[in-house]
């Protein structure tokens, strides 16, 4: 954020506000990826200045609340909000916030290495923006989502990580988001929705044209009332019919959606490099249990195979990162922040919500004496 034409920056530490969970959301130490990533022209804007901007333009639905804990839009759909009763985005969130990290601090010192390997890639951290479709109905025009993930795909490439696009039956969605893709080198995940099989072939023509390091599926889809009432149907596929788009990515393919061992079974059995257990943020399924509390047995059913595990629903911050990857993820999708750092700051706002990120992930490796990824381990944390 610009002031008098000179760059602005304080540490994150807002005016304290009623039911605030400050530890999930924001923190008044510095955040070191921040501090290494600035040093020539200051830091970025902070994150309550984030969330701030983005009350202003994000529209009536979600309130840019500084805990996104899914309460305040609850079932408000359009909006952010979760289906039905509204409490599985609520449960997400929760069951992420009961698992407690363990501290170690009797290790060998020195800097966390964050970086990741996805498919050939090195990834400077182990999380992605997740994809969301339909800003402008759920949020508010401020952006569609051809502007959105134009923003949102060029700033986490530039900031070391990749972010996965939405679909929609605009077909300008698809063919904006590829292009944005290619125009970052292919780092970028399309995601596609489980049309009829004529409609995907178009799709994936398209997001393999643009060079992306992988395709996923958001399979969990199935439950959105447009794909129900289309002709020909969308939705569900069985095993085979997944088998048969599998083929058609050439590439990396990713299965998301899953929230069973039956489930992420089938998605090997069907060809996918990685599954995301992910129950699409509440939006599709009422009471569905929370992404934390079947991780464990999915990463266990999936272990020594090769399929990937990510994880997305509820996490926040760094710290939640953390726990994720302790009880078996490889990485890590967040949906819901990514908007409203879009909203609140654009590639600024992105930027300054990933390094908030980073930074809290690498002071949690640092306490809990975990100096790698793959250092991180089930025993530093209490379930």
């Amino acid at each position: 954020m610009t002031r008098g034409g000179q760059k602005v920056c304080r540490a994150l530490d807002g005016e304290p506000k009623q039911g605030y969970d400050g530890g999930r959301e924001c923190s008044s130490r510095a955040f070191p990826a921040a501090e290494m990533e600035n040093k020539e022209d200051g830091l970025c804007m902070n994150y309550a200045e984030v969330l701030a901007n983005a009350r202003e333009c994000i529209g009536k639905y979600c309130k840019a609340c500084p805990v996104c804990n899914g309460v305040a839009c609850k079932n408000q759909i359009p909006g952010p909000g979760a289906k039905g009763v509204g409490d599985t985005a609520i449960r997400n969130y929760n069951k992420w916030a009961d698992i407690r990290v363990n501290m170690d601090t009797l290790c060998e010192n020195g800097t966390p290495d964050t970086h990741v390997e996805l498919f050939g890639r090195s990834f400077k951290y182990p999380f992605f923006a997740g994809p969301v479709g339909a800003v402008n109905l759920h949020y508010s025009d401020t952006y569609t989502d051809m502007t959105y993930n134009d923003v949102l795909v060029r700033a986490c490439a530039e900031s070391g990580i990749a972010a996965f696009t939405g679909d929609g039956t605009n077909p300008d969605v698809m063919t904006m988001a590829t292009k944005a893709i290619g125009n970052t080198d292919g780092c970028g995940v399309p995601t596609i929705k489980p049309w009829n099989i004529d409609t995907i072939k178009e799709k994936m023509a398209q997001a393999k044209a643009s060079g992306c390091f992988a395709v996923a599926m958001d399979v969990d889809a199935a439950g959105l009332p447009f794909l129900k009432n289309m002709t020909p149907p969308a939705g569900s596929k069985s095993v085979a019919e997944l088998a048969e788009i599998v083929k058609l990515a050439e590439r990396p393919f990713i299965v998301k959606g899953v929230m069973t061992v039956k489930g992420a079974l089938k998605a090997k059995e069907a060809g996918a490099a990685a599954i995301v257990v992910s129950n699409h943020g509440g939006r599709v399924l009422d009471q569905c249990p929370a992404t934390a509390e079947v991780l464990p047995e999915i990463a266990a059913a999936l272990k020594g195979t090769g399929v990937k595990v990510l994880v997305d629903g509820g996490i926040r911050t760094g710290v939640d990162v953390f726990k994720a990857l302790a009880l078996g993820a490889d990485g890590v999708l967040i949906c819901r922040p990514f908007v409203t750092a879009v909203y609140g700051g654009g590639a600024e706002g992105v930027k300054c919500y990933i390094d908030k990120l980073a930074g809290e992930l690498a002071d949690t490796m640092q306490m809990c004496g975990a100096h790698s990824i793959e250092e991180i381990t089930p025993d530093m944390v209490r379930v």
